[in-house]
This record gives C-alpha cells, sequence and structure tokens, in this order.
C-alpha cells in the first residue's frame, strides 16, 4: 500500500480489524467494536479519529452519518496483500478437501466435486475448468472410420477420462492406415501431451522427411488441434449460483441478468479466470471486476494447476468482495496443489 499512515502498525492492526469484523458481520463498524476487540487498550475516541483518517484516505466509508465505518475494495485489497496471503489452509480444511475429493468415483465426479468443495467455502460460484484438450495427457489414441468418410477420434486421457471427436480430414482414409497411425502413436506417445505429441512430430518431419513424412504427416492431420476443436472441448464445472445470486446486492435487475447470463456462459468464466495463468503469485485475487456492470461488487480468487512447469487447467471462486478470504484463498491454493500432485502420480 502507498499510504504512508499504513506504515504505523496501529492503523495496520485497525484496519485489519474492521476488516475482519465486517466480514464476520456484514455491518457497519463502530469504533466502540474495535477499541473492545484490540489487543491493545485504546478509547473508542482514538479508534475513531484513526478510522476517520483511513476514510479521508480511502480505505473505509460511513455509510450514514450515524453508522459506523465499511471496508472499500481499498480495504480488502490491503487485507488481501497483508493479511490473507500470510495463511495457511487448517488441517481441518485439508483433511475435509481430501475427504470430499476422494468420495467420487470418476475424474469427471472429482472436478465436479471439487467446483462443490469452492462454493462451498464461499458464498459465490466455485468454478473449475479442465485442461484444454491440446494440454491433455493421452494414455490412448484410436481412429474410427464411418462410412462418409468422416473420422471419430477416441482419446483416453490419463486418469481414464475418454474424449472424442467427429472430424473431417483433408484427405480419405483407409481404416489400415488409420490403425497404422494409432498403433505409431500409441507406441512412442503413450503419456504425452496433445500439443507435445504434435510438436516432436513436426521435429521428426523436419529433421527426415523422407523417413517420416507420410506417417508422420497423416499423425498431424489427425490430431490437428484445430480440426479437434480444441477451443470448444474444455469443461467448466459450476457450483453455487443460487446462493450467489441471492447473496450479492444489486442495484438493478440488468446487473443481476447479466450475472446470471455470464454463469450460463462458459467461455466468460474461462476469460475470468485466464488471468492466474500469468500471474506471478500462486493465487490471484482480483478485487472489482471491470468486464461485468457488476463486477464492483465482486471478487475473483484463482489458481492454476500444473504438470511439469505446464499449466492444465484453472479452479477458482466468484464472490461477493465480502468473503472470508483468509479460508478461501487457502482452500484454492490448496486445492491448486492437489490437482497438481494428481497429475504428477497419473
Amino acid at each position: 500500500m502507498n499510504s504512508a499512515m499504513l506504515q504505523q502498525r496501529r492503523y495496520q492492526q485497525i484496519l485489519t480489524d474492521v476488516v475482519r469484523a465486517y466480514i464476520e458481520t456484514g455491518e457497519p463498524v463502530s469504533s466502540r467494536h474495535i477499541a473492545r476487540r484490540h489487543i491493545e487498550p485504546l478509547s473508542p475516541a482514538t479508534v475513531r479519529n484513526v478510522m476517520a483518517d483511513l476514510e479521508e484516505e480511502g480505505f473505509l466509508y460511513q455509510p450514514h452519518t450515524s453508522a459506523g465505518r465499511v471496508p472499500t475494495a481499498a480495504a480488502y485489497r490491503f487485507f488481501v496483500e497483508q493479511v490473507a496471503a500470510q495463511a495457511t489452509a487448517s488441517p481441518e480444511d485439508r483433511q475435509w478437501i481430501r475427504r470430499e475429493l476422494a468420495a467420487a468415483q470418476t475424474p469427471e465426479a472429482v472436478m465436479e466435486r471439487a467446483s462443490h468443495v469452492l462454493a462451498a467455502v464461499s458464498r459465490g460460484l466455485g468454478i473449475f475448468i479442465s485442461p484444454p484438450l491440446a494440454r491433455s495427457v493421452v494414455a490412448h489414441i484410436r481412429f474410427l472410420l464411418l462410412p462418409d468418410n468422416r473420422v471419430l477420434v477416441v482419446l483416453v486421457t490419463d486418469g481414464s477420462v475418454t474424449r472424442d471427436k467427429l472430424i473431417r480430414p483433408e484427405r480419405m482414409f483407409r481404416q489400415e492406415e488409420l490403425d497404422q497411425v494409432a498403433a505409431h502413436l500409441n507406441a512412442h506417445y503413450a503419456g504425452w501431451t496433445l500439443e507435445a505429441m504434435r510438436n516432436d512430430l513436426r521435429q521428426q518431419v523436419g529433421r527426415d522427411r523422407e523417413r517420416y513424412g507420410k506417417l508422420a504427416g497423416d499423425a498431424l492431420l489427425l490430431c490437428d488441434t484445430d480440426i479437434l476443436g480444441d477451443a470448444g472441448e474444455r469443461k467448466v464445472y459450476v457450483e453455487g449460483a443460487a446462493q450467489f445470486a441471492s447473496a450479492v446486492q444489486f442495484t438493478s435487475q440488468d446487473q443481476l441478468r447479466e450475472l446470471l447470463e455470464a454463469i450460463d456462459e462458459k467461455d466468460r468464466l474461462i476469460a475470468l479466470l485466464s488471468g492466474c495463468i500469468e500471474a506471478p503469485e500462486p493465487v490471484h485475487v482480483e478485487l472489482g471486476l471491470d468486464q461485468m456492470s457488476a463486477g464492483k461488487h465482486l471478487a475473483l480468487v484463482s489458481a492454476s494447476y500444473s504438470t511439469n512447469d505446464q499449466v492444465q487447467g484453472t479452479l477458482g471462486i466468484l464472490a461477493p468482495m465480502r468473503m472470508h478470504y483468509e479460508r478461501v484463498i487457502t482452500a484454492v491454493a490448496f486445492m491448486a496443489q492437489f490437482f497438481s500432485e494428481e497429475q504428477q502420480e497419473n
């Protein structure tokens, strides 16, 4: 924070107490309330003066003349950077998250359960986005020729998730040719991502076009991520829409309608979470979302999970700005770590 007053310990502690009190109660916080809970013996008058200074600097505001103070986005940002970012997940939360995810029987069910858990630790949306097709780790691949010369591409990814796609290649194939390409890919590229597989095939063709040209060319054609529709193959799991819509104070029905449309349009949720991929911190926190008219009341807490330093997917929570940041941030961080470890084990 660039405010000089926040270099003073008393101001930091009182601002932290105000944010915590407002998160807990949802009511404007009085100086008397802070004086009672503060570690140092401070009078309400002293606390009132500090809170007045914080209001002047834009960290607090007073909704009514006779009311206490409410944190602004700047206060939440201070709280996230100075307090919540230092928190660690409680043993109870870690055990609960592992238990919830372990109860799911399939990879798809695990992802769905993950979004449910994320919603449960907040008053908002729990969002889980599966890896794009190009970054899926392929355990087995198969090509099936259909009577109209289209080809059904069947990918079995690590975790036994089956993903299939109908494509129309640029040239006609015989089933024998498809079997030959599949056998080559399964023999040499099991455990690779589709993206890495394609890159290696390109290098093979570059090194020895005469030897690898046709087989590698056919494989590249059949595994073309553009043909496979990579952008549309990401699955988005969302939980908590009802509690989210009821928890946020909207100034108009148009804002509520926009929010519900964003929940329904998965591409918008993917775009919202994309910022965490380039963020330097393990958990990305965005306070106030310019992409939505109701976004100034919202916060996004997100993280990516990866394998071998390559991002596989993203997860996060979209919720009202008044949320329990310490629990939310540590839950998101722990779950991202959990899925990264699962990817490594697979």
